[in-house]
């Protein structure tokens, strides 16, 4: 909200010297956030200037243009820029004449744009200034024409400074207002605040005499009111007569709205545009002769169409509500009104409309429609339910005053009776809340200072009702707030908590933390990708890293009812589809070697109570059961945590003495090692299958006997599809179930002082048989003795068969009491050869 001060000055006290950030600072001490300080991009001298002659001179070019001789100070005195009080100014424009007093920029001015004014010889003359028009000033959009002040109803001074005189001298505050504090989406809502700042005393300009007014039917009928709310609560509604629509808008009230952020567009418009930004409430202006019979506020019928004055032609929904005469649809209420009855230049008579609409309503057909607007803004988070009929009446005072309008008696006032809401506030609670020492007569009359009623219900308990532009206010804990925000955030002391004993990080927040920190170590970035994924994607990748063997088929998601964005309505199963998503994004902006890790939920269809969601949504008004909480979580989607790392392009790069080396399948595989690692647990690699890998590059991750995920290199085909180049190594874990699978406690051993024994085995096994089973099989049949074995080659060519392939294992054994005999090792070796022999066949090579 954009408040001018010159404005916000008419209803509180601001000292001469106020300036913007005065005000800004003070309005954040009651809560409200700071954006800007907007002004007009106008600097002086500029000055009102009287045309003393304008001889028209034909050019080659084919323009006319006018020698003027324009008078910019009294008679004998120095101009504001210190020259001459007569001046000669070429001028372009045909719509003024001698006599005429205009707006004169001299040399030393600088228009919007960062335009300098200076004297300049232009068509054979030293053109000694410019004479404005409303688009050079900012002030509309008309070039065609300068502006003559006596049009506007100004006889102002010669000389006098015409930046003061249009308003162009006033600056305004941006503040941000929070949806719950709608009242201050005007100035006499912040003008209220600003007085609760600083004590300056405040004019509600909502208290002015109302003329009574009837005659004019209007009914609300709203037969499908949305959760029992009726769309519309009042509706006042008031003539006036014989304007002139087509008389230009005074320059202050433009420049108003200018800084207010709102467009001047005809005196009409600007004047309901005024009203709204002053008091809150949105109104709308009928032409009186186009309307057909009275007003009904009514629900949308099925097929029903409106032409808004955005030219649309939109199809209405059966909950829209809407303003409607005996003709059909002439309005969206609270949003837009309908072209068929729109003001324009010709219009004499005017039905003013000041309605009170509920926020649900009017939230939903601005959305529904994409049709934000200032009165949607407005009405959507609530306008004061009592003001309707001030804003009517000032609307058609500044019909009168400045369209040359006749207030008429013809109109309505249809207001439904307003109660207060009471909330009932313990006292205590107060500093209790907040931590404060604020003591009684401070709760009292903060809450009085901001238009609350307060009687006392009990000796520590206070009976509080809100005005009724505070409809936001309806706990204790609101109340509590207003009081710290009144009384002043400065008062609320900073003391850190002590936090007790033997809390902290839990065990999964620990290793968590752990992974992360051990894999960005080694090189990854982390990444945060949304969850929300598209059917292909879900296909593509599958339902996440534990299924292996997994080629085809649908894979089964959760949908939401209500997505951010139709194409990606799924929530993710793999974290793979986030980082094929941000390597693509990379890729296309030139970023061709990465190594992407990320930490994240996927998401299981499936619940512990085997059904999503619960039959019934449990009030707000209470503290849920015990059993009902449990319910709830019980229904909640499996969420666990996984992790997944990509990795793309070099490992390590071309250079001289160096040839450089791409990521392959072994890089994904010794990145899950290190991220198995990190968790104190230990992992075994197993040739696997995966829809999303290469059917011969695929490997299945295991933590003590249970696959937990899977490494390899991505198929071909998806590289393609997401233009990736090259290969694709990529891994992915259950990291909540390898957490849980690692031990508790670390397992240690002594160390021995004895000297190993080593040994290689090469043994000749089929080549379908996986190296890792062969390798587990020999050292659970070397016995105890064997402290470490690992396999360093896989050998297929002259001298093994076809279908064969040579494993060699490097062994190394160790006895904890002796010095091992190298008999000792090679009897515990050939136990392993024979396990191995018997589970897969395998033979001892020579």
């Amino acid at each position: 909200m954009r408040i001018p001060l010159s404005w916000l000055g008419e209803f509180v006290s601001l000292a001469a010297d106020t300036t913007p950030e005065d005000v800004h600072a003070r309005l954040v001490s009651v809560g409200f956030e700071e954006e800007s300080v907007r002004r007009f991009d106008i600097s002086g001298p500029v000055v009102v200037g009287e045309v003393l002659s304008a001889e028209p001179e034909p050019q080659s070019n084919g323009k006319t243009i006018n020698w003027c001789q324009v008078r910019v100070a009294p008679e004998g005195q120095r101009a504001a820029d210190g020259g001459e009080d007569v001046r000669g100014i070429v001028c372009g424009a045909h719509n003024f004449g001698p006599g005429d007093k205009v707006v004169v920029t001299l040399p030393g001015a600088v228009l919007p744009g960062d335009f300098k004014i200076a004297a300049r010889k232009t068509y054979g003359h030293v053109s000694d200034g410019m004479i404005a028009s409303a688009r050079e000033l900012t002030l509309g959009e008309d070039h065609d024409g300068i502006i003559v002040l006596s049009r506007l109803g100004l006889d102002p001074e010669v000389g006098a400074d015409a930046l003061a005189l249009l308003g162009l001298d006033d600056t305004a505050v941006e503040i941000n207002v929070t949806p719950d504090r709608g009242y201050a989406f005007s100035v006499r809502g912040v003008a209220r605040e600003y007085s609760h700042a600083t004590g300056a005393s405040f004019a509600d300009p909502a208290q002015r005499e109302i003329a009574p007014a009837s005659g004019f039917e209007v009914r609300i009928d709203d037969e499908a009111p949305i959760r029992g709310r009726v769309g519309a609560t009042g509706f006042v509604t008031r003539v006036v007569r014989g304007i002139d629509a087509s008389r230009p808008t005074p320059a202050w009230m433009v420049a108003r709205l200018q800084l207010a952020g709102i467009r001047s567009l005809s005196l009409p418009v600007d004047i309901s545009n005024y009203v709204m930004l002053e008091l809150g409430n949105p109104l709308h202006s009928y032409d009186l002769a186009k309307l057909t019979g009275g007003i009904t506020v009514r629900r949308a019928r099925a097929g029903e169409t409106l032409e808004t004055l955005d030219g649309q032609q939109r199809t209405l929904h059966v909950e829209d509500l809407l303003i409607t005469d005996e003709s059909g649809p002439i309005g969206l209420a609270g949003v837009m009104g309908g072209e068929s009855t729109k003001t324009d230049d010709a219009t004499t008579d005017i039905l003013i409309e000041a309605a009170t609409f509920d926020p649900v309503s009017i939230a939903r057909s601005q959305r529904r429609h994409k049709l934000p607007s200032e009165a949607s803004k407005r009405f959507e988070r609530g306008v004061d339910p009592l003001v309707a009929q001030a804003a009517a009446q000032r609307m058609v005072d500044l019909l009168v005053e400045l369209a040359g309008g006749t207030a008429d008696t013809l109109g309505s006032e249809l207001v439904a009776p307003w109660e207060p809401s009471e909330v009932l506030l313990p006292i205590a609670r107060v500093n209790g809340l907040l931590g404060t020492d604020y003591t009684d007569d401070e709760v009292r009359g903060a809450l009085t200072m901001i238009g609350c009623s307060v009687a006392d219900a009990d000796g520590e308990t206070l009976r509080v009702a809100a005005p009724s532009w505070r409809a936001d206010l309806t706990r204790p804990a609101d109340l509590v707030e207003e009081v710290a925000r009144i009384v002043g955030y400065d008062r609320i002391p900073s003391e850190l908590p002590v936090a007790p004993a033997g809390r902290g990080l839990t065990r999964s927040q620990r290793l968590r933390r752990r992974a992360a920190n051990v894999v960005t170590a080694a090189g990854f970035d982390e990444v945060q990708s949304y969850p929300f994924v598209s059917r292909s994607q879900l296909d593509d990748f599958g339902q996440g890293p534990e299924a292996a063997g997994e080629h085809s088929g649908a894979v089964d998601a959760i949908r939401l009812a209500n997505a951010l964005d139709g194409e990606t309505p799924f929530m993710r199963r793999s974290l793979l589809a986030g980082l094929v998503t941000a390597a693509q994004r990379n890729v296309s902006r030139g970023l061709t070697d990465l190594a992407l890790v990320e930490f994240g939920r996927v998401f299981d269809p499936a619940t512990p109570a085997g059904e999503l969601g619960t039959a019934e949504v449990p009030p707000l008004a209470q503290q849920p059961s015990a059993e009902l909480l449990a319910a709830l979580n019980a229904s909640i989607p499996v969420q666990p945590h996984g992790v997944a790392a990509l990795l793309l392009g070099d490992a390590i790069e071309k250079q001289p003495g160096e040839p450089g080396r791409a990521y392959d399948w072994a890089d994904a595989i010794d990145a899950a090692r290190i991220t198995v690692g990190a968790v104190s647990a230990s992992l075994t690699v197993r040739q696997g299958a995966h829809r999303a890998f290469h059917p011969g590059r695929t490997a299945e991750l295991v933590v003590a006997g249970e696959v937990v995920g899977v490494a390899g290199e991505l198929l071909p085909e998806l590289v393609a599809e997401y233009h990736l180049p090259g290969r694709v190594a990529a891994f992915e874990l259950n990291l909540e179930r390898v957490m849980e699978l690692a031990p508790r406690e670390p397992a240690t051993s002594n160390l021995s002082g004895y000297p190993a024994a080593t040994q290689d085995l090469t043994l000749v096994v089929a080549t379908e048989v996986p190296a890792g089973d062969v390798l587990a099989t020999v050292v659970a049949g070397a016995g105890d003795l064997l402290e470490e074995a690992h396999i360093v080659a896989d050998y297929r060519g002259q001298g093994i068969e076809d279908g064969q392939r040579a494993l060699t294992f490097a062994l190394r054994f160790r006895a904890p009491d002796r010095t091992l005999k190298a008999e000792e090792a090679s009897e515990a070796k050939l136990a392993g050869v024979a396990a191995a022999e018997q589970a897969f066949g395998a033979k001892l090579r020579d």
